[in-house]
């Protein structure tokens, strides 16, 4: 929950189990590229690479003592970590990876920076740092088959992190204190077999453990870091209840909960009592699971949540009057403050829009100044990009589904082709912003739907539970029903609909296909399950703890069967006419590639041509820059051959 962390932790949380989307908006650079491999370019069509090339810069972050700034930008095609001196003017660059971009980063004092990245998508984070003069970066973590998470910056301490690693158990994290100079490593609390998370306190000190038990959530505590961890609660795993922050005395905690209720709210807990204290605050039909704070001034400056887009509610005035006199000073996107100085005197702004990437500036708080740091995608002429609308419709069964349309820019809304593009999870939802893979299919002529189904999160527990195995069955239905709006507003050709998704979206392109195959003319299948007795079988080492809920959730493999085997494509792959495209990630810890060789083969033996992309380079998602080239390249002309002829 410290401020710097943010950007470290924006990035991974957007690679979270099934929760991919093909693209991630902040990775959509450096070289300007035309593309004429697909057809001739017609007037008004935007080059493809434009869409999806690396940023011009993204990832911007400021140093704690507010004289140096910090960023991702492209370098060899890779995105890299740059750091420019506000003093002298002057840019380095401190990283030098050439064959796969930079996650995320964080500040460690102002003098180094440390960093997070895997080995052609096999998800093993290793820890690096790198001193900001660009001396070198050393690999912290030089383990094999190990993942490591931050866990808190010690914002006091520039020597130290604390970092979680699965170094001598695969299936769990322990805590250590990690010396981002010599990579020493000192134990800080040991696992003991089923803690999936640990929280610090204010002063970096581990004082919360959360454990699954048995389906259970369990809450351990302690007061002080030399006492043993004991229970303070336990919940059913249906039950949120998420510990966000301590108070400023470190005694009690910040909490989002919906224990006696439907949507998540913000509660200050005493651990002392095991009882809520008070409510901070809560929204009658969204989920509410975020603060803002003031560490320098030690208080809760605000909230928000989502609904249409995110609204901020403030509770403090100075916070309220930034927001105000930044949204005035950038009118017409949403402002983010991303990061902050430890005297609060600057920040780090970033905007955007659902037709804009947006810029970074940098903002002196104390005299209102606002300084550009760099534009994210220049080379998009957001004029050109089509509007995101929120929409929403009734399911057959009577629920409120939401979802985004984005019509293609200068048509009328008339007999469109529409592509159908849930997202992965199933345990996540969509959001309104710029889509790089929306506004390249909309500039291309096609409407495109996304669908917070059943399942999706934030909007209560009613809602994500009525998605408890329904994969291929009520959450499908919620896809079908999407198309037929469509159709019955007069936006979509009931003969040009198609569907595509990543992860469970990948799933839901097979069900879809598979079961309905009267309503889809085309899918694209990206690195998603065709068979949920191998996906569960291969689930990784460090989501055994978690196991029972999957099999809650999704299915039993055993007390499930006959389910699991209606819901799973692969064995009803005779039932799909439609042409498919798949695209697979050769190491892909979460959906091994064997889902994507079953549902390919299961075709195949059939005599039907599918066509079928691997990257021995990529994981869960193609994240090298000329995979995703060579990746949407493929779907544009699958999609004109199979959608728009």
């Amino acid at each position: 929950m410290k401020k710097i962390n943010r950007t470290f932790v924006a990035i991974f949380a957007a690679a979270l189990f099934l929760g991919l989307t093909g693209c991630s908006s902040l990775k959509t650079s450096s070289d300007s590229v035309t593309d004429n491999t697909i057809q001739k370019i017609k007037p008004g069509t935007i080059a493809l690479h434009d869409f999806f090339k690396n940023p011009e810069a993204t990832g911007f972050s400021i140093s704690p003592d507010g004289n140096k700034i910090a960023w991702l930008a492209p370098w060899k095609n890779r995105l890299n970590i740059f750091v420019k001196n506000m003093s002298t003017n002057q840019t380095t660059r401190i990283t030098g990876a050439t064959s796969r971009d930079i996650y995320g980063y964080f500040w460690v004092g102002n003098e180094n920076i440390v960093f997070g990245q895997d080995s052609g998508g096999d998800e093993n984070v290793h820890t690096f740092s790198a001193a900001i003069d660009g001396s070198g970066e050393t690999d912290l973590t030089p383990f094999e088959n190990t993942r490591t998470n931050l866990l808190d910056d010690l914002e006091n301490d520039t020597d130290h992190i604390l970092i979680t690693m699965n170094r001598d158990d695969p299936r769990v994290f322990d805590v250590y204190k990690l010396n981002v100079t010599n990579g020493e490593l000192e134990l800080q609390a040991r696992n003991p077999g089923d803690i999936v998370r640990w929280m610090t306190d204010h002063k970096g000190k581990v004082r919360i453990a959360i454990a699954n038990r048995n389906g259970q959530t369990v809450i351990l505590y302690r007061a002080n870091d030399s006492q043993p961890f004991h229970k303070i609660i336990s919940v059913d795993f249906r039950t949120s209840f998420v510990p966000l922050l301590f108070d400023f005395e470190n005694k009690k905690f910040y909490v989002s909960t919906n224990i006696d209720r439907d949507k998540q709210a913000v509660y200050l807990f005493n651990p002392e009592t095991k009882e809520l204290d008070h409510l901070v605050f809560e929204h009658p039909d969204v989920d509410v699971e975020q603060l803002m704070y003031s560490k320098k001034r030690k208080i809760i400056t605000g909230t928000g949540f989502y609904t249409d887009k995110y609204h901020y509610v403030f509770f403090d005035d100075l916070r309220e009057e930034i927001q105000n006199d930044l949204e005035a000073l950038l009118p017409g996107y949403e402002v983010i403050l991303t990061s902050i100085n430890d005297d609060e005197t600057k920040c780090i702004v970033r905007t955007y829009s659902d037709r804009s990437l947006g810029a970074g500036y940098i903002y002196d708080i104390e005299t209102k100044k606002l300084d550009k740091i760099a534009e994210v995608s220049p080379w998009l002429d957001e004029t050109k990009m089509a509007e995101m609308k929120p929409v929403s419709f009734t399911s057959r069964d009577g629920l409120t589904i939401h979802g985004y349309l984005t019509l293609p820019k200068g048509k009328e809304a008339k007999n469109l082709p529409v592509l159908i593009n849930p997202h992965g999870g199933p345990w996540a939802r969509d959001f309104w912003g710029f889509n790089p893979e929306a506004q390249f299919l909309a500039n291309r002529g096609i409407a495109v739907m996304h669908v917070n189904f059943r399942g999706s999160t934030g909007y209560g527990r009613d809602f994500w539970e009525k998605g408890f195995k329904q994969w291929g069955l009520n959450m499908q239905n919620d896809l079908t029903d999407a198309v037929n709006w469509l159709i019955e507003q007069g936006i979509a050709d009931p003969d040009r609909i198609a569907i595509y998704g990543a992860s469970y979206g990948g799933y839901a392109t097979l069900a879809g296909l598979t079961f309905t195959p009267e309503v889809y003319a085309c899918g694209i299948d990206y690195v998603g399950p065709s068979n949920l007795f191998t996906l569960l079988e291969t689930l990784p080492p460090y989501w055994e703890n978690i196991r029972q809920e999957f099999y809650i959730k999704i299915g039993d493999p055993v007390r499930d069967y006959k389910l699991l085997r209606k819901i799973s494509p692969v064995f009803h792959a005779e039932k799909i006419i439609a042409p498919l495209f798949v695209a697979q990630g050769a190491n892909d810890p979460r959906v091994k590639k064997a889902e994507s060789d079953q549902i390919v083969k299961a075709l195949r033996d059939r005599g039907i041509a599918v066509e079928y992309m691997v990257k021995e380079n990529e994981g869960h998602g193609f994240q090298n820059q000329e995979n995703r080239f060579d990746f949407y390249e493929a779907m544009e002309k699958f999609l004109a051959k199979h959608l728009l002829q």
